[in-house]
């Protein structure tokens, strides 16, 4: 048997340590060997803790970071936040953000009956994801519009269907373009009843989901025609860090391009403020200035991020 004499505190407490932690053995048998009582053991485990000499980390890919979450609530008023580890791998980006946001999703279905979405690759994987029976009766309703003036199709009535096909429900599609050519078009649209039905439909949810797109090349608006090369020019001109359901804002919120603003179909940016529970959905280095826009401008109630978003958020 080893005795504690001759050991100095500090060596004392990593010898316990590393025999509980490492090779996992009991707090009684430690004790038994060192002439000390469980109890005392117990206390030098803490001890060591306590002395930084052992770190607990919780290392599942879900794990939230709830002293991040507490700070970004308590910096942005958000109702809820969900701030999960970023990828582990850059294949697997944006996977681990669209799971922690069906998670929130399955977490709070005994409430959300009704669910307004927007479309684009994070709530595609978000779809993906979602188990089925994640709900029951579940009413899907297309936030904005989604139909592709290019040959690469928006996938938008397939994101609204395939949430409410998995949560056993039915889903209510906006047919139309995120934005039009000529703002006659918009207002021609407005005048539709079905456009009004679907919008005001998607006002009364119960919650509103959406993601929160990155001003660029490669964002669906653009690869979908929605936006062209020299409309981009003009928003990137204008200071637009990225898009809230096609409305393209700047880091303070503001709308960057009233011109292109006026001729996009679905929600405002009054009906994302004014909505019971507004769920943004976003992650990467790419996004952080446009959810950076909706923290400052209110127009979310949760934000679902990832830990390198969110420490990249609270430094600005």
């Amino acid at each position: 048997m080893r005795s504690i004499t001759g050991k100095s505190h500090t060596d004392l407490l990593l010898y316990v340590a590393q025999c509980y932690y490492e090779q996992g053995r009991t707090q009684e048998d430690i004790g038994s060997e060192l002439h000390l009582t469980r109890w005392k053991v117990g206390r030098l485990l803490d001890e060591a803790r306590g002395a930084g000499l052992v770190e607990i980390r919780i290392v599942h890919p879900q794990a939230r970071r709830t002293d991040l979450e507490v700070e970004m609530r308590g910096r942005f008023g958000l109702r809820e936040c969900v701030v999960v580890p970023g990828p582990e791998t850059p294949d697997t980006a944006g996977r681990h953000i669209a799971t922690a946001a069906a998670n929130y999703l399955k977490s709070n279905s005994s409430w959300i009956t009704t669910l307004g979405v927007s479309w684009g690759n994070t709530l595609q994987q978000i779809a993906a994801v979602l188990p089925a029976g994640w709900t029951s009766g579940i009413e899907v309703i297309q936030a904005n519009g989604g139909v592709s003036r290019s040959v690469h199709p928006t996938k938008a009535a397939n994101i609204v269907t395939g949430i409410a096909h998995s949560g056993n429900g039915r889903a209510t599609l906006l047919p139309v373009p995120a934005i039009v050519e000529r703002i006659e078009t918009r207002d021609a649209l407005y005048a539709e009843g079905f456009v009004e039905d679907v919008l005001s439909r998607a006002r009364r949810a119960e919650a509103l989901l959406f993601s929160l797109g990155a001003l660029g090349p490669t964002s669906v608006l653009v690869e979908s025609g929605a936006v062209t090369p020299a409309e981009l020019a003009q928003l990137e001109s204008a200071g637009a860090c990225g898009d809230i359901l096609a409305h393209y804002i700047t880091e303070t919120g503001e709308i960057a391009y009233d011109d292109i603003d006026r001729r996009t179909v679905g929600l405002s940016l009054d009906d994302v403020k004014n909505a019971n529970c507004a769920i943004a959905v976003a992650a990467g280095a790419r996004k952080v200035p446009v959810v950076n826009g909706a923290l400052n401008s209110g127009l979310c109630s949760v934000l679902i991020t990832d830990e390198p978003t969110a420490l990249a958020v609270l430094e600005q």
